[in-house]
């Protein structure tokens, strides 16, 4: 958490296109803003940094894919798209 000499808190996290921040100035709620995989932004105030941060896992566990995806069966459906697509090229497949 990084302290700024306004008094406001700022508690960040960037991963890929998620990203989140969790503010409060003194007397103030806590203001969450959060973005999704696909670069939605949502904002929220709460009453508690806790609160804050449960909803921002809220807000990323509705996404489509993350409820949804089976990662290892994505993976296989991309190696075998990067295979046909060698094929179609007339290159021998190649995963290296």
């Amino acid at each position: 958490m990084k302290q700024l000499s306004t008094g406001i808190s700022i508690k960040r996290k960037k991963s890929n296109m998620r990203n989140y921040s969790i503010t409060r100035n003194k007397g103030e709620m806590y203001h969450a803003k959060v973005t999704d995989s696909y670069g939605n932004n949502y904002d929220n105030y709460f009453e508690s940094a806790s609160d804050a941060n449960d909803w921002i896992y809220y807000v990323w566990s509705k996404e489509d894919w993350f409820n949804s995806a089976n990662s290892q069966e994505l993976l296989g459906k991309a190696m075998q798209n990067c295979i046909e697509i060698d094929k179609e090229n007339g290159r021998k497949p190649n995963l290296d």
